[in-house]
């Protein structure tokens, strides 16, 4: 019996060691995938510069809707993909590194959660016949704050949570040492970045889609290896 017992929760410890990180890839991949798609869809619709004119917004509401419509799900994603990883670790988990990946996972998404809402409250005002807003302080403040939400303060969150997260990844050796450090220097892409750059917010969901990647292919491998070891009785 006692073999028996201690059988099942080898295979329970392995199993649990399997699904988790089985998780947070998938969950990362989504939460990049719905990102990105968001992103490109509302920078192929509207200029990059907030003080560029101002471009037919009407036209491409529906583009717009639907990037906004997408953000509550990335959001979702990424959570999920943050909590996996915290289960991942476990007691392993240090309260500093703790602190800044969890501090700055919440302020990523509560600024593109902010400038999302922002966007959305401006493009339903145009849709209800208020197209005299485009010409007016109000719409110009408007798509500054999102542009400043977005790329001043959601971007630095992003460079501070691939900081802890790479610094978990090295102890934890979930991901190899050259993918760690390469999240250090993207990071730091990120962090010392000063105005309005085209793009560079995909710089944090490729990131994650990478990592995610990786540890999805493992996890198979890893998982092929232990189904070919039988369980002694």
């Amino acid at each position: 019996m006692n073999r028996e017992a201690e059988a099942i929760s080898e295979t329970q410890k392995i199993h649990g060691g399997l699904t988790t990180p089985r998780a947070a890839a998938i969950a990362g991949i989504v939460f990049s995938l719905l990102l990105m798609t968001s992103m490109v869809l509302i920078r192929t619709a509207v200029p990059a510069n907030p003080l560029a004119a101002a471009p037919d917004i009407l036209k491409y509401s529906r583009r717009i809707s639907l990037a906004l419509q997408l953000m509550p799900f990335a959001g979702i994603s990424f959570l999920w993909f943050v909590g996996v990883l915290r289960d991942r670790l476990g007691q392993l988990e240090d309260r500093f590194f703790a602190t800044v990946f969890l501090g700055s996972a919440f302020l990523f998404l509560a600024m593109i959660f902010t400038a999302a809402s922002v966007a959305g409250g401006m493009v339903r005002l145009m849709l209800t016949g208020s197209e005299s807003l485009i010409g007016t302080g109000v719409f110009a403040l408007a798509r500054i704050q999102v542009y400043q939400a977005m790329n001043t303060y959601a971007i630095k969150m992003a460079g501070v949570f691939m900081v802890s997260t790479s610094t978990i990844s090295l102890r934890t050796r979930i991901v190899p040492r050259w993918m760690a450090f390469l999240g250090f220097a993207l990071a730091l892409i990120l962090l010392l970045s000063v105005g309005i750059i085209q793009w560079i917010l995909l710089v944090f969901p490729l990131w994650v889609l990478s990592m995610s990647t990786y540890i999805l292919i493992a996890n198979f491998r890893g998982a092929t290896g232990s189904e070919a070891v039988p369980v002694e009785q």
